[in-house]
This record gives C-alpha cells, structure tokens and sequence, in this order.
C-alpha cells in the first residue's frame, strides 16, 4: 500500500478480503486484488490445506505484485486448551508478512477466551503482528464492550480490535462507541455494507446467512458508513469484507469481482472527502 493507511481514495488503503473470493486460494485471490486495483490483500489460511510450499507460492506473488498482506485469517478461539494450529496461521502469517490476524472466539467462557487471546497476542507480537479480535453476534464476543473486555483482560500491547460495521449494527454498537476506542486499538478496520433491519438477533442461521451471503457493496446499503468512517483513526486501512452471493454470481471471475467492489468502494470513499 503505499506504507499502510497512507495510500488509496480519501488517505484509506483498501484491502481485498478473502471472503470476497472464498472459492479460490490464495494465490488467486491475489491476483484478484491485483486485477481489482486493490492497495493490499487479505488471505484465508485453511492449516489442513497449507503446506510450506503454498507459503512459498503466496509470499513470492505477494512480492512480485508488491502487493502487502494487512491480514490473515482466521483463528477461531474455541473451548478448551489452545489450538496449536493457532500458533502456526500465525507463523504463516509473519513469514508471509501480514502486518494482522484476524481472531473471533466461540468460547462462552469470556476468562479462557481471554487467556488464550493473551496467549496468541504473545505469539504475534514476537513476530511484529497485531492480533486482531473481532466481535459478532455469531461468535461468543458479541459485542464491542466484550471485545474491548477480552482485550484489557488480555493486557498486551499486540491486542487489537475489528470492527465491522455489519457486526457494529447488528450487535446494537454505535459509531459513538467506535470513537470511544483507543486509537491504538484500531490499526485497520473491515468495511461493507447491508440493510437497515437485519436478522433476528436469536436467529443464528439468519445471522450467518446475511454476513456470508447477503452484504451489499459500500455506500449501496442502510448502514451509518459515513459515520463509522468519522469514527475510525485517521487513514486507517480498510479491509472490504463483501461477501455476497450476488456478487458471486454477477462475477464469477475473481478479478472482475474484486474491481467491481474496489470501485464501489472508492466512490464510497469519494463522497467523504
């Protein structure tokens, strides 16, 4: 990106995220975010897919392109010891260079999430990463008070929060409460938008359907985006977390995908200034 957050419309540096793409791999999915104009990209680590040599693969495009990786994902905290695979996305990760990773956790216990979190911040912040949680009605932080909870509970200066306004809405946050958090706490966020009345709140199956198939393109929707953007640090990287079945199948080709989100989002971006 030009250094992170300093390049792309309006001062942001938009990042292709890999639920944009989910059917392909990561090599595809950045020469989507090439094909698409992209700043950056985002990149799915399956650990029972990965070997070393799709880290290979993934970090020498990833230099051919000169194209920086602000994420990985993802690290789904659940019950029970600490998932050693964790350690290793994060690994694969750093040796790749993403400046993030992008954790949700499904424990109900907030105090075993939090240590386990501390524990993955450890990791992370040994490599010069941010680890990143992300709150949601689909996951056990369902909120961004839980989230900020974990994270002052986790005490590391590698803690992170994502927000997405589409969790943000749906878990009755506000704009005001993004402006309420550090700065520091912020180095990138996610950006989409959806309709104004989501899915019932106990309506899991609901809940899931409209983040993975029912988002609409930035500055198309309902969503307070202008306001979220307010809210945001100045110039911070925006990850385009789209996923959208009419996306999917208005544009099966990956790389005319991603430009026709990139260049919805950028005449989003063009009306902030």
């Amino acid at each position: 990106m030009t250094a992170a957050g300093t390049g792309g419309a309006g001062g942001h540096a938009i990042s292709l995220a890999s639920g944009v793409v989910p059917e392909f791999g990561p090599i595809e999915t950045i020469d989507a975010a090439v094909a698409g104009g992209f700043d950056a990209v985002g990149l799915w680590i399956e650990p029972a897919d990965w070997t070393d040599a799709t880290t290979r693969a993934a970090k020498a495009r990833l230099a051919d392109a000169g194209l920086p990786l602000l994420d990985v994902e993802v690290v789904w905290i659940k019950p029970g010891p600490l998932d050693p695979d964790h350690l290793r996305i994060i690994d694969i990760g750093a040796e790749m260079g993403a400046a993030n990773v992008l954790v949700v956790s499904s424990d109900p216990d907030q105090g075993a999430t939090a240590a386990k979190f501390a524990r993955l911040c450890a990791h992370g912040g040994e490599r010069g990463m941010r680890i990143a949680l992300e709150f949601g009605m689909f996951t056990d932080v369902k909120t961004i008070d839980q989230a900020l909870a974990v994270i002052a509970a986790a005490g590391d200066p590698a803690a992170a929060l994502l927000v997405d306004p589409i969790h943000l809405s749906r878990s009755g946050g506000s704009p005001e409460d993004v402006a309420a958090v550090p700065r520091h706490l912020l180095p990138y966020a996610q950006m989409c938008d959806a309709v104004a009345i989501g899915p019932d709140p106990h309506d899991f199956d609901g809940i899931i359907r409209e983040a993975v198939d029912e988002r609409l393109q930035t500055g198309e929707g309902a969503l307070p985006l202008a306001a979220v953007m307010r809210a945001l640090p100045d110039r911070v990287p925006l990850s385009i977390e789209l996923r959208s079945k009419a996306l999917r199948d208005a544009f099966p080709d990956p790389g005319a995908r991603a430009k026709a989100v990139a260049d919805a989002t950028r005449r989003f971006l063009a009306t902030l200034n």
